[in-house]
């Protein structure tokens, strides 16, 4: 009896490992089917078409803090076009920007970076008129590229944008045709560290992400002179650590037209004397930067940051969360191809992700042109 419920046993621990292997088989072939499908960023929701070119700049005026040498940086710029315009459509992430990727075993749970159709146009010519400047940083790790769809909604409904991704502390940027990756001391603390290292590392550092944001509005209203409109300052729009770093700019630039804080914790000496221009601050519901916790938040240790910089500030300050998201939810990966467990591993909701960017790019468009024009 013992033996034989033995080898019922081991007959039934081989058909579940066969099951395993089996069904994982099918799982992987299936998921290999699904990322090899066409995925397009979403369309832009305003009048005019959407063109983009790659710089590289150079702030002579400025030693780089981590390197021997000038503060060199990767700038993407994304501007209006007219309607009827033809031309060829934007690489979502050419040549070495591909490092984007998800690395190692995990890629083949995402689609293709290099494939990602992308509406904007290579290099076509700038609407006729001149329009107010956006610039925009990205969040802890990410480049400026992966926030198209935000840059390219914007641009189609009027602006300049002017994304920068700072050299040293993102995971990957390109100059001079070589990648360069991120180091130790240029790092942002993540949204979750607390810890006294992390928080004055971020002090230190959004100053330097603050100078770089400056130092490219300065810089695109000389290389686009008759496309930027200079009856407006620029206006600073960042993710994460970007966030923190746009308000911080948008304290210490004299013209500045408003910023923007997407889910970031703030840093710098806005936090305690406040911005001056028009700002708004927009939350996933996990996270407390907009100083009223979200239904999801697990903690409230940014709450006395937000409360500091809006009871410091004494202009127009906007206040929102959007339900069902997390941090990535404000980034271009809730429009990739992403199977689990990769998306279960990431910082996204339970919003549909598509239907989250809508929502952020509404109150983006709506909050600048409130700021700009009343």
């Amino acid at each position: 009896m013992a033996r034989r419920g033995l080898r019922k046993m081991r007959t039934g621990l081989v058909i579940l490992v066969l099951l395993v292997v089996v069904g994982g088989g099918g799982y992987v072939g299936w998921v290999l089917v699904q990322r090899s499908e066409p995925v397009s960023l979403p369309a832009p929701t305003g009048q005019l078409q959407v063109g983009r070119q790659t710089f590289e700049w150079s702030d002579t005026a400025r030693k780089d803090p981590y390197v021997a040498g000038p503060r060199r940086l990767a700038v993407w710029v994304w501007y209006p076009v007219a309607k009827g315009v033809s031309g060829r459509k934007v690489a979502y992430a050419p040549g070495q920007w591909s490092g984007l990727q998800e690395k190692g075993p995990l890629s083949i749970l995402q689609g293709p970076l290099d494939s990602l159709r992308d509406p904007g146009l290579d290099h076509a010519e700038v609407a006729p008129g001149r329009f107010p400047v956006v610039v925009l940083l990205p969040g802890e790790g990410l480049s400026a590229p992966m926030y198209a769809t935000l840059a390219e909604n914007l641009a189609s409904h009027g602006y300049v944008v002017v994304g920068v991704t700072p050299t040293y502390s993102a995971k990957l940027t390109v100059l001079g045709g070589q990648t360069i990756e991120s180091m130790p001391a240029a790092v942002p603390p993540s949204p979750e560290d607390n810890s006294p290292g992390a928080l004055q590392t971020g002090e230190h550092l959004v100053g330097t992400w603050a100078a770089d944001a400056r130092f490219a509005a300065a810089t695109v209203a000389k290389e686009l002179p008759d496309s930027v409109d200079p009856t407006f300052g620029p206006s600073y729009v960042g993710h994460g650590f970007g966030g923190a770093a746009a308000l911080e700019a948008c304290r210490t630039d004299a013209r500045c037209a408003a910023a923007v804080d997407l889910d970031g914790r703030q840093f710098g000496e806005a936090v305690k004397k406040g911005v001056q221009a028009p700002f708004m601050l927009l939350g996933a519901d996990d996270s407390c930067i907009t100083s009223v916790c979200g239904p999801n938040a697990k903690a409230d240790t940014d709450r006395a940051r937000a409360l500091s910089l809006l009871k410091a500030s004494n202009n127009t300050s906007w206040c929102a969360t959007i339900p069902d998201t997390r941090h990535l939810n404000f980034t271009d990966y809730g429009t990739y191809y992403l199977a689990w467990p990769l998306q279960k591993r990431l910082a996204l909701g339970t919003a549909n992700p598509r239907h989250a960017l809508t929502v952020q790019n509404g109150y983006l468009t709506t909050f600048l042109s409130h700021a700009l024009h009343n």
